[in-house]
């Protein structure tokens, strides 16, 4: 075990990194040399990894590929796109395809991508040990085992599951002896280490497990960024990281006020105390507060001490607090009846719906609430799906100036929703305006995912594009983009 370590901070060094201990969070990543932004800091490939949809093929089992899926005629529960992910996954899958192919068509129901991933692992690790496949200083079962696995927090609800859990890896694998008390305990390892991979419009495709990129910790404030290529995994500088100074990446959503994001971060046992939570309070009154009265004031709305109001903290205009009630159960009422009528499938009516939704949350709620921000969010949602470009666009412009508030100024979420507003103005022929998004999503996106992925390059081609469009209508004499109404253009 110390010699793998030994080996693990060698290969770290060459990299310009270090594991080194931080008060108050145990190991931690650290730069031994300055980091630029977008320069990759490390990368892994996982040591298991499943898809999300196990049986229903949503995505190849070794590159995450979504197309020219087939279903391996055997155990009939893994997909590739390719003979070659085939065979590059053989010496593993075979053992798995028999063991999945002795299960009986109810048991294949119960394998859940949790249950799959302790399998993989499984195999994975009695593959390595009889060096049947290679292992090296940063893909080996020692890295695994020196997770934390917090069992010792763990509830006991929590620790009876993972105990059935580990008898049904137990049955799955009947030829493989098991320590099931070891299997219940890195189970609680997946809880608080395992990433969910996504693709680069940050959408779920899977569960890995990244030894070496788990010992990073988390911020709110992060001066580093996780993101994935197939299953690859990039951790890419933010800004500039200095030597010594701790690389830190996000493991939540951070559009969110302080107690939403504590909240989140208690599966992985600890308490955030990045500058964002110290300060908490000034950031959390803005993103959850009500709006001033007065609709030419951009300030919000403070509890007054001993009174059934709320005052402006910037004009002092008040706002009667059983009026705040009244319009917030309004919402609520509106919401469940928007959000049941999405769930069954009548979309035009459930966005109508949410469009009387938002017009009250502008009237209740600050322009920076996170409550608004939603609910745009999902009428950017419904109005992509009905192929309303012109609303959709409305909309995803609507949500930009909140991301900026709440993400750092290369996140990519802010690069991805450019992109969409690149996209739809385009598609829209709003051409001058198309290549401001597409320029800005470029900025932020470089520094995010790099410049070599399939996806990246599909964005520089549109950003090109545009470009040449625009230096035609120049060249050209052509005035500025005509406003079109939606529908007058093809599909996104």
């Amino acid at each position: 075990m110390a010699n793998w370590a030994e080996q693990l901070q060698r290969e770290l060094a060459g990299r310009g990194l270090a594991i080194a201990s931080i008060p108050g969070k145990g190991r931690g990543l650290v730069a031994s040399r300055t980091f630029f932004p977008g320069e990759v800091i490390i990368s892994q490939e996982p040591y298991t990894s499943t898809s999300n949809k196990i049986l229903v093929g949503s995505s190849c089992d070794h590159c995450f590929a979504s197309s020219n899926l087939r279903k391996c005629s055997v155990c009939r529960v893994t997909w590739y796109c390719s003979s070659d992910c085939q065979k590059a996954e053989w010496k593993l899958h075979q053992l798995e395809c028999r063991a999945m192919a002795a299960l009986t068509e109810d048991r294949k129901k119960m394998l859940t991508p949790t249950i799959r991933l302790m399998v993989r692992l499984v195999l994975k690790r009695k593959l390595q040990y009889e060096k049947v496949i290679p292992s090296s200083c940063i893909d080996n079962y020692y890295l695994v085992d020196a997770l934390e696995s917090h069992i010792s927090e763990v509830d006991e609800n929590q620790l009876v599951l993972y105990a059935q859990m580990a008898n049904l890896v137990d049955l799955i694998l009947p030829s493989v002896e098991l320590d099931l008390k070891e299997i219940a305990h890195t189970f609680s390892k997946f809880a608080c280490n395992a990433h969910t991979i996504c693709d680069s419009e940050l959408r779920p495709l899977g569960t890995g497990l990244y030894p070496v990129i788990s010992i990073i910790n988390h911020s709110c404030v992060p001066n580093a960024v996780l993101t994935f290529d197939g299953r690859t995994a990039y951790v890419r500088a933010l800004q500039p990281i200095g030597k010594d100074e701790e690389v830190s990446i996000s493991y939540i959503e951070t559009a969110a006020v302080t107690k939403k994001r504590q909240n989140d971060l208690k599966q992985y046992f600890f308490t955030c105390t990045c500058p964002r939570c110290v300060k908490g309070s000034e950031e959390d009154a803005l993103l959850e507060s009500y709006r001033c009265k007065n609709q030419a004031c951009d300030g919000f709305l403070l509890p007054e001490s001993g009174e059934k109001a709320y005052t402006c903290q910037k004009c002092s205009i008040s706002r009667d607090e059983e009026e705040v009630k009244k319009m917030t159960r309004e919402i609520v009422l509106l919401s469940d009846k928007a959000s049941s009528l999405l769930s069954s499938g009548n979309t035009t009516e459930a966005g109508s719906i949410y469009k009387t939704i938002e017009q009250l949350e502008q009237k209740l709620y600050h322009a920076f609430s996170i409550t608004l921000l939603h609910t745009r969010e999902t009428l950017l949602k419904i109005y992509m799906e009905l192929q309303d470009w012109q609303t959709a666009l409305t909309y995803c412009r609507s949500t930009i100036p909140v991301y900026e508030r709440v993400y750092p100024p290369f996140h990519p979420m802010i690069g991805l929703q450019f992109y969409t507003c690149g996209k739809l103005e385009w598609l829209l022929e709003y051409t001058e305006d198309a290549l401001k998004s597409l320029t800005r999503a470029a900025d932020i996106l470089r520094i995010t995912h790099g410049t070599k992925s399939q996806f990246m390059k599909q964005l520089f081609g549109k950003l090109e594009e545009a470009r040449a469009e625009v230096s035609f209508r120049l060249s050209t004499g052509c005035g500025h983009d005509e406003q079109f109404s939606s529908g007058t253009a093809g599909q996104l």
